[in-house]
C-alpha cells in the first residue's frame, strides 16, 4: 500500500459541493477538506492533480497505449514513477490495464468511463492555462523584478 494511503479512508464533512451550495453560489469553505490528511476528497485531489497523472490521463484520452509508448511520450518520467502512477490510477478506477497472454507479455492501458469524465475537467484546465499563459508570464516577470530590486 502506498505510504500515506489509508486502508479505509474517512469521508470529510460536507464541503458544500455535493449539496449544490457551490453551484448555487452558497458559502463553502474549500479548505475544510484540506485540513485533515485522512480526508478522502483530499486524497483523490492529490492523485488526480499530480502532474504525472494529468499527463497520463491526457495521453490516454486519445487512444490505448502500451507502457513503453506512455514513457516515450511523457518527458522526464522515470519507469518507477510511471509504474506507480498507473497502478494508482488503476486502483482509483480511472485507468484499465489489460494484459495479453503472449510472449513477451503485452500490457495496454486505457481510460475507463470514469477516467474519461475526468479528462473533460483536465481539458478545461489546459484551455484556461493556454488562455492565460501570457498574463501569468507577465506577473512572474513583475514579481521577479520586484524581488531583484528588493535584494
Amino acid at each position: 500500500m502506498e505510504e500515506g494511503t489509508l486502508k479505509s479512508p474517512s469521508h470529510c464533512a460536507d464541503t458544500g459541493y455535493e449539496s449544490g451550495a457551490a453551484a448555487t453560489g452558497g458559502d463553502t469553505d474549500p479548505f475544510q477538506w484540506d485540513t485533515r490528511e485522512d480526508c478522502e476528497v483530499r486524497q483523490i485531489l492529490d492523485r488526480v492533480a499530480d502532474k504525472w497523472s494529468l499527463l497520463v490521463i491526457a495521453l490516454l484520452d486519445r487512444r490505448t497505449l502500451r507502457f513503453t509508448e506512455l514513457r516515450r511520450e511523457i518527458d522526464g518520467v522515470s519507469q518507477r514513477m510511471l509504474t506507480v502512477t498507473l497502478r494508482q490510477l488503476e486502483r482509483d478506477g480511472l485507468v484499465k490495464r489489460t494484459v495479453y497472454p503472449v510472449v513477451p507479455p503485452r500490457v495496454e492501458y486505457e481510460l475507463t468511463p470514469l477516467g474519461r469524465t475526468l479528462h473533460t475537467t483536465i481539458r478545461a484546465l489546459v484551455t484556461w492555462t493556454e488562455q492565460h499563459q501570457n498574463e501569468i508570464a507577465a506577473a512572474r516577470e513583475e514579481y521577479d523584478a520586484r524581488e531583484a530590486a528588493a535584494a
